[in-house]
């Protein structure tokens, strides 16, 4: 009987098939605005505005008060492309498809899956600001975990059956262990024991990844205060703050690392519906590396925005003058940066390569709303067929306050 070549339709097919299989976070978050940009065969450096949810003050009294609505929104760009590349001959095409996808699609679609789950944890956890855990000590009981949905309740994220958890093996392993039989069914017990994972429990779904990042502490240095009172804004919104401070140890230097999560003394946050502190200090992470200068001046772009009054205030009251700062973590040490969040709050689209023409080979299918293109053709310099699948996609943490960073 006569061997089935494989053709490029069935190749794409199935490496779609498996990137999917093996996302964690990639198929686990936002995936609402894919058609938006299918629409117009986005390409690198498209992107899409995606609105806030609108916010209002309450009156009191029967006197109306009339609020302008002025929306506010994030922006999406198409701006990563990532691939695969490999040689493979006409004779791998004479294969049988499982065994092709055991030998070249499956190790490949796997270390592409790990560089898109990689992304995207890493543009969460330095966009979110709420962390609970201690440094240091790998999250192991329910407490810590309930004290992440706490805080997602705190800013109103929806419990839905939406929340996850992205975990790495260690706090897997921790957890587990540290939960075996508490509060479970016979039945959830005996998952736990045969699959050695945490599944679902405490108001999460639990899933374990590989691709967790570390955060390294900045290098830090001083005693560092508020430089001027009445910082932030007290109508509108915005997305970060530059916090002007002083008493870093005085020289050219980075003392502040994207990630970074501050305090600062006397700030706490509010509930976004009543306006009313949670009774704990409002936490902002840093968004970009920050130097002190020659004096231990330090300006360090903080989100959220600082907005201290209006429909969009999220914290009790300004930074007094020399209020203290106080930074997570110890100095120049990493620490894993396990994620808590809502569904809602990574948002990832893909979009449609062009297919090339002129080539031996080119295909382009989706699975899920993901796309991917895969596309061979011959060097004749070398005398050998390339292949390559590609997927080009954007990301953004479009609702940091639904995620908790959980410290390892």
């Amino acid at each position: 009987m006569a061997n089935t070549i494989l053709t490029p339709t069935v190749i794409t097919r199935e490496a779609i098939r498996v990137l999917h299989n093996n996302l964690v976070i990639g198929k686990n978050c936002n995936r609402q605005y894919d058609d938006r940009f299918a629409q117009g065969g986005a390409k690198i450096g498209t992107s899409l505005q995606i609105r806030r949810p609108n916010q209002f003050t309450v009156r009191s009294g029967a006197t109306a008060s009339v609020q302008d609505v002025q929306e506010y929104a994030n922006t999406l760009t198409v701006a990563t492309q990532r691939g695969i590349d490999f040689q493979f001959s006409s004779v791998e095409l004479t294969m049988n498809i499982d065994d092709f996808s055991q030998r070249y699609i499956q190790p490949g679609m796997s270390r592409l899956a790990s560089e898109i789950d990689f992304l995207l944890m890493q543009n969460a956890y330095q966009a979110a600001g709420n962390t609970v855990g201690t440094p240091g000590t790998t999250p192991a009981t329910a407490l810590v975990w309930l004290q992440a949905g706490q805080k997602l309740d705190e800013f109103a994220a929806p419990r839905d059956n939406n929340r996850f958890v992205a975990m790495n093996p260690a706090a897997q392993a921790a957890t587990v262990d540290g939960l075996k039989g508490l509060f479970q069914s016979s039945n959830r017990i005996d998952d736990q024991y045969t699959s050695g994972m945490m599944g679902q429990g405490l108001g999460f779904n639990f899933m374990m990844s590989q691709n967790v990042n570390a955060h390294t502490v900045g290098p830090l240095g001083g005693t560092p205060l508020v430089n001027g009172a009445s910082q932030g804004i007290t109508t509108g919104w915005a997305e970060t703050t530059s916090l002007v401070t002083d008493g870093w140890t005085a020289a050219a230097a980075n003392r502040l690392k994207a990630g970074d999560v501050i305090t600062i003394a006397g700030v706490n946050a509010v509930n976004p519906e009543t306006k009313h502190s949670t009774g704990a200090l409002m936490q902002f992470v840093v968004t970009a590396d920050a130097a002190s200068d020659g004096s231990g001046n330090l300006t360090a772009v903080v989100a959220p925005a600082l907005i201290r009054a209006g429909a969009y205030q999220n914290v009790t009251g300004a930074p007094a003058d020399n209020a203290a700062i106080t930074v997570v973590g110890t100095a120049s040490t990493a620490y894993p940066q396990n994620l808590a969040y809502h569904k809602s709050a990574i948002a990832l689209v893909t979009a449609d390569l062009e297919l090339p023409k002129g080539v031996d080979m080119a295909s382009r299918e989706t699975y899920d709303n993901f796309s991917m293109r895969f596309v061979r053709d011959y060097d004749s310099t070398n005398d050998v067929f390339l292949s390559r699948f590609d997927v080009l996609f954007g990301f953004k943490t479009v609702r940091p306050e639904h995620v908790c960073r959980v410290w390892g």
